[in-house]
């Protein structure tokens, strides 16, 4: 318990991946309100369900506002919040049980729209709060309390997924390369539009993958994770799937759309256009007297 929340305890297990991403994010936000000159509470973190959601109330330092919402309705919440304050910056923190599946319904919408808004997803492979029943990302046939026979769906590939569904920023990292992770998180709150940071933010408790992640030469054991090669493109959809799909974890930037255009300034290009009004509340409900 803390003074700060005296009901829920709100912790980590030791070396939870997890630490690395509160760090990563906690000095992001110093910097950008400092290039900015902006006051740090102008930024909003919407957290899902799960380990991931703890980050919301762990947060040192000067305080951004927070949300600690319902389970994998981040990107809805995050949506009303950036529609009725376009000036505010927003990041979401989820995890992959939390994103990637029930959540996984909004993720195509609103990169079409591309709302503006940053997504840090702590992809650990499990359910961890819920103790370490089989979420999207474990592989298949892994057993677990919820799956005693072996997962027998697909493991996801989440990178895979956002390129589908239209993500027009798009990274990937390791929550053990912290500054290399707070510059990405720089970079996709300033990025004009729907930016996704996927990080490998590992379960010490159920799913501890850090070996395989950083791999053991000695024994000829290839690293999962490494580093997006140099002569990669972001720009290239094409060579961004090819990185997607390679069987392996690219560390870096994965895909950057050369324009982008964020949904609320789509929306005022189109009130211009058009000289439509916004309607009031009184006005919307009297619109619906019958």
């Amino acid at each position: 318990m803390s003074k700060r929340n005296p009901v829920y305890d709100f912790t980590w297990c030791p070396g939870c991946g997890d630490f690395g991403v509160k760090r990563a994010i906690e000095s992001a936000l110093v910097e950008r309100s400092a290039t900015l000159s902006e006051s740090i509470e102008n930024s909003a973190i919407v957290a899902g369900i799960g380990c991931s959601g703890n980050l919301v109330h762990l947060q040192e330092g000067p305080q951004p506002f927070g949300i600690h919402g319902i389970h994998g309705r981040t990107l809805p919440i995050a949506y009303g919040l950036k529609s009725s304050r376009p000036d505010l910056n927003v990041l979401i923190v989820s995890g992959d049980g939390d994103f990637l599946s029930i959540g996984a319904e909004h993720i195509g919408p609103q990169a079409k729209r591309n709302l503006d808004v940053t997504v840090i997803v702590m992809d650990n492979g499990v359910y961890g709060l819920t103790k370490g029943q089989a979420s999207p990302t474990t592989e298949l046939e892994v057993v677990t309390s919820t799956t005693p026979y072996g997962k027998l769906d697909d493991q996801m590939s989440p990178l895979e997924t956002y390129l589908a569904a239209g993500v027009g920023w798009l990274a990937s990292s390791i929550s053990t390369q912290v500054k290399a992770l707070q510059q990405l998180v720089v970079e996709a709150m300033a990025h004009p539009g729907f930016s996704v940071i996927h990080v490998q933010s590992p379960c010490t408790t159920y799913n501890d993958t850090y070996a395989a992640l950083k791999g053991n030469p000695k024994e000829g054991i290839e690293p999962l994770a490494y580093p997006v090669p140099e002569h990669h493109d972001p720009t290239d959809l094409l060579s961004a799937y090819g990185l997607a799909k390679g069987g392996r974890i690219p560390i870096g930037m994965v895909y950057q759309r050369p324009d982008s255009v964020p949904s609320h300034t789509r929306l005022e290009e189109a009130r211009e256009r058009t000289g439509a009004t916004q309607k009031t509340v009184d006005e919307l409900f009297t619109a619906m007297v019958i």
